[in-house]
């Protein structure tokens, strides 16, 4: 039998000096009979051979429908599920969490974001009829939180509000009556998934600008309708509160007044109850003039300032006079603010829980303002600029529409009291 027979079947020709045994030496090989076999298509024969096996390999593989050749092998089904958070339990006294609210629930660590369609509908109080009287279906659907929606504040200074000063220029109340404190606001924009009369929520984070890095941390990180403080120290404020203006903040400006204690030292220009009231006018008057665009004033300490009758009430007048309102944030219970507002008929914010009173205990300060604002309707809290405070109130205030609450600016919920209320206020 000759080699090339075999190399002839499949189309391959041995290129020269590929080492293969020429004919003559393949002849000195192969035995000298092969019998009747001698000179058979050997090659012809084994590709049929492969062909056949190939054949009866794929039919076997049809016929058993097995992919794996008879190995074992399993089906699992891979489902996901949502957990939800567990409704919290314990006493519904003072200090503890609402029913169905944990402190982790209002931080922001455990969000239900997902509800089903007859969820939505039945949050909504709107009834839904189908045709055929079908049911609601249970796609989900992820709330997206809306506090980022696009609000343009009104520019900074509008030339009716500006009055001039031996300082520079600080505000007034327009000839046409406009004031500061509604030209400058931020307007309450409320979800669509937040029911009307819902209960609301005003948040005061203080210390912006004296710390430029951690004021634009904070300015990006939180919700644009919490009203920021700005102490009048800082470095280039008017740039500052420009940009937490352009991103949706409303301001308020944070007047240094005397505190009890001798070691505490706000700054330049600190109201003083020893002063006369016209010095005392002329200091309000240099921290006005720091920057524009601010919706109120709150003291910066001050506990022994507004605790003085004679030192604080002329000032109180002063703010509502130019069109502002005074923010009372809590900080001292000796605080006159209540009872002199009314008297000078000032609009007055104040500050139901002081968040950060304690930095150990920011989390239930929070639950606590949430169930405030569920009982009475509005509640506002009030902090300091501190990082840790800051991504706390972020998460808390990121929530709350999911919990059905409304965020809402501080000069919302800043309004004038009668003498009978002030002095029955707490």
């Amino acid at each position: 039998m000759s080699l090339d027979n075999l190399n002839a079947p499949l189309g391959y020709t041995p290129p020269p000096g590929a080492g293969l045994p020429t004919a003559a030496a393949a002849r000195k090989l192969a035995p000298a009979d092969d019998g009747p076999l001698d000179g058979a298509p050997w090659g012809k024969i084994a590709v049929g051979g492969l062909g056949l096996v190939a054949s009866l390999l794929v039919g076997f593989l049809y016929a058993t429908d097995d992919g794996l050749g008879g190995e074992p092998f399993a089906r699992a089904r891979i489902e996901t599920r949502i957990r939800l958070p567990a409704p919290a339990s314990g006493p519904s006294g003072a200090g503890a969490p609402m029913a169905g609210v944990s402190v982790d629930d209002v931080t922001g660590s455990t969000l239900n974001l997902r509800r089903t369609t007859s969820q939505v509908e039945e949050a909504s109080g709107v009834k839904i009829t189908r045709q055929g009287g079908g049911a609601a279906p249970g796609a989900m659907i992820i709330s997206v939180p809306q506090e980022n929606a696009e609000v343009g504040l009104t520019p900074a200074p509008d030339r009716r509000l500006v009055d001039k000063s031996r300082h520079g220029a600080i505000p007034r109340v327009g000839p046409d009556g406009a004031r500061a404190m509604d030209v400058y606001a931020r307007p309450v924009i409320t979800p669509a998934s937040v029911k009307p009369g819902a209960p609301r929520i005003a948040l005061f984070i203080g210390g912006m600008g004296l710390n430029p890095e951690a004021t634009q941390a904070a300015v990006a990180a939180l919700p644009r309708a919490v009203t920021l403080g700005f102490a009048p120290y800082g470095p280039d404020l008017a740039r500052q509160t420009a940009s937490a203006r352009e991103e949706g903040h409303e301001i308020v400006l944070q007047a240094p007044m005397e505190g009890f204690s001798e070691a505490e030292d706000p700054g330049p220009n600190v109201l003083r109850v020893r002063d006369p009231a016209p010095d005392t006018l002329g200091r309000l008057h240099w921290h006005m003039s720091r920057f524009p665009g601010y919706v109120g004033v709150a003291g910066f300490l001050g506990g022994k300032f507004t605790s003085e009758r004679a030192a604080f009430a002329p000032v109180l007048s002063e703010i509502g006079v130019r069109g502002l309102f005074y923010m009372d944030d809590g900080a001292s219970s000796r605080s006159l603010a209540a009872t002199l507002a009314a008297e000078t008929a000032t609009p007055l914010a104040r500050a139901d829980v002081v968040i950060d009173a304690r930095l150990d205990a920011i989390d239930e300060a929070l639950v606590r303002l949430e169930r405030l604002a569920r009982e009475r309707g509005a509640a506002t809290g009030a902090a300091s600029g501190l990082p840790l405070v800051v991504e706390k109130v972020a998460r808390f205030a990121r929530a709350l529409e999911g919990r059905g609450v409304a965020l809402v600016p501080l000069s919302s919920l800043a309004q004038t009291l009668k003498p009978s209320s002030a002095r029955a206020a707490p």
